[in-house]
């Protein structure tokens, strides 16, 4: 690579975390093409992405960003893996980690906040921001259907104790 592709890549990489809601980085020593395809694709299916970078320019691309605070993480062979949603990145490779041994996640970042291979693994166990925001519609949706179900209750009772009436003196 000359320079300016060296500068290309370190712009790429500052404006990637720059923008991430989380980023993980993690060893993959002995990883083979077809599993690391998997991985990209599983990263793919959750709205993240996986990628390589060499170390020097990806520590030059975190100057200035939110997640300086894990350059002491890029040391060998290292993977990015990168989401705007601040769970999705770690619940994917969390899950890749534990079904192949090759992935060794190191730790993260969340915001400024860096964080340890423990720490990405509890995050990891996180519901994503769209599983809340699900939980969230439920909880406010189930007090109004309860209310409409304690509201239409009495009439309907009133309208089966006249029926009951109507029936009586019919007969």
């Amino acid at each position: 690579m000359d320079k300016t592709e060296k500068a290309d890549v370190v712009k790429a990489l500052n404006g990637v975390f720059a923008d991430a809601g989380s980023v993980v980085v993690a060893h993959y020593s002995g990883m083979t093409v077809a599993e690391m395809g998997e991985l990209r694709s599983r990263m793919r299916k959750a709205g993240a992405s996986f990628q390589v970078a060499k170390n020097r320019l990806a520590l030059r691309a975190l100057d200035g960003t939110p997640a300086k605070g894990i350059a002491h993480l890029f040391k060998g062979p290292t993977g990015i893996a990168v989401s705007k949603d601040p769970v999705a990145a770690s619940k994917v490779a969390v899950a890749y980690a534990k079904e192949n041994d090759k992935l060794v996640i190191l730790g993260g970042t969340v915001g400024t906040t860096a964080l340890d291979a423990n720490g990405v693994k509890a995050l990891a166990t996180l519901p994503s921001l769209d599983e809340l925001r699900g939980r969230i519609v439920g909880l406010l949706k189930a007090p109004a259907t309860k209310i409409a179900g304690v509201v239409q209750a009495p009439a309907g009772q009133l309208a089966r104790v006249i029926g009951a009436f109507a029936k009586k003196d019919a007969a």
